[in-house]
């Protein structure tokens, strides 16, 4: 028989409206205004660097080098995201963006910035984001109660999809009037989300500036090697996003074989958006309480078979159906991803176990699109999009096997008591510690 005090918490959690928190719709609001420029910054990166040089591997060096630094500061990244005040850290990475923005910006109005400076430019401006990333998702779990944190975090992420639906297709339209129009909105943008994020108050702020140890350095690591359902999810996360991205050959598709210029390219890059949108404010309203492992193995299988189809098309609109159902499903892989780690790690280390995380995901993402171009370079697009699609079903519906635990995974609360013991320890097999602190 349920247990009926669990039910009436879950019914009451569900009814509490997000918006009714005011430092949670300031982070929406730098979350969303980040994301935006990001995307446009993207689609005006892509599109000059494949005008300047016609090459796909440039594309793919575009994404090697925001990887680089990802890769070079993962440790440093996590003990800063706990050690310092988490949000002068973000604060100050958006305004680092939007330095990065104004060299391009300047750069096109005067007709000197040429694709090593857009490297430099891009490296730089990936520094930040690296920093930022696994910050800004350390804040939610700051601010908001832990009974309806898994719809926050899925809210957030549909918040963060709308931009990126916006951003895009913003970013092609503006490109008619220049790159510079572009960069210059980015700057704005980053300025703004630094403000805002500014102004949030951080109800459990971390302890600051302890003793920097190895011990301390690695915790992050050591902690997802020693949980299989982190270690999990987050692998999973890897070899998918590695062996499925298509975004740095989005220039190639657009204007190469779907026939269109850099407006159609922002709608291509927008289609994920809009159906990961979709999911993700369902799943804001109904947060996963049943099966979520499974759930996740399904979704990436279907992530695979989507971007297949989109490798096959040729039609405008078939890529852009095929796209959204990518986004779609890989929304669903992200915040059963994010549930798992931000509700099973204490919030002390959050910023260390984000950062591996983010190493895992956004950093794979990048180093993905370098492999794409460098890939399509020797046997075309098309082809490289069908070889390493069918890698990431394979994985996807294997993973099951290498980690049952993930596969066994019910609700991503574990605070959520079965037979007088928390998820978390009849899921890992044993509680290491509290898993919050008091």
């Amino acid at each position: 028989m349920p247990d009926m005090n669990v039910s009436t918490s879950s019914t009451a959690a569900g009814k509490v409206s997000l918006l009714s928190y005011p430092s949670y719709v300031l982070y929406l609001l730098s979350r969303v205004l980040s994301a935006m420029a990001w995307q446009m910054m993207a689609v005006a990166v892509g599109w000059q660097v494949y005008e300047m040089t016609d090459s796909a591997l440039s594309l793919g060096f575009v994404g090697l080098f925001q990887f680089i630094p990802v890769v070079l500061g993962t440790l440093v990244i996590g003990h800063v995201a706990d050690h310092y005040n988490r949000k002068t850290v973000i604060s100050a990475c958006q305004v680092g963006n939007a330095m990065a923005a104004a060299i391009l910006a300047v750069g096109s109005m005067s007709g000197w910035l040429h694709v090593d400076i857009i490297f430099l430019v891009v490296t730089l401006s990936g520094a930040f984001r690296a920093f930022e990333s696994p910050t800004i998702h350390t804040i939610a779990p700051s601010i908001m109660p832990q009974s309806i944190l898994s719809r926050a975090i899925a809210a957030g992420h549909s918040a963060q999809q709308s931009a990126v639906v916006v951003g895009p297709a913003a970013g092609g339209v503006l490109y008619a009037f220049g790159p510079q129009a572009v960069y210059m909105t980015c700057v704005i943008s980053f300025l703004a989300a630094g403000i805002f994020i500014s102004l949030v108050r951080l109800e459990r702020p971390v302890n600051l500036k302890k003793k920097v140890t190895l011990e301390t350095i690695f915790m992050g690591f050591n902690y997802v090697r020693t949980r299989p359902i982190l270690l999990g999810a987050l692998s999973l996360d890897l070899f998918a996003v590695f062996f499925g991205g298509v975004t740095a050959l989005l220039p190639v598709f657009a204007r190469d074989i779907l026939a269109v210029g850099p407006e159609g390219m922002g709608l291509l890059r927008s289609a994920p958006a809009i159906g990961a949108l979709m999911i993700s404010a369902v799943l804001s309203s109904l947060p996963l309480r049943r099966h979520a492992g499974k759930t996740m193995l399904g979704a990436v299988a279907v992530y695979g078979l989507a971007t297949l189809a989109f490798g096959l098309s040729t039609n405008i609109l078939l890529s852009i159906a095929a796209l959204a159902l990518v986004g779609a499903s890989n929304a669903v892989s992200v915040v059963v991803r994010h549930s798992l780690v931000q509700t099973r790690t204490p919030n002390d280390m959050l910023g260390r176990v984000m950062a591996v995380s983010s190493m895992f995901t956004s950093g794979t993402s990048n180093i993905s699109q370098f492999e794409s171009g460098a890939l399509a370079a020797l046997i075309g697009a098309q082809p490289t999009v069908l070889f390493g699609r069918a890698a990431a079903v394979i994985v996807a519906l294997s993973w099951g096997k290498f980690f049952p635990q993930l596969a066994a995974v019910h609700s991503v609360v574990p605070e959520e008591l079965v037979d007088g013991r928390s998820t978390a320890a009849s899921e890992e097999g044993a509680v290491q510690g509290p898993l919050r602190p008091s």
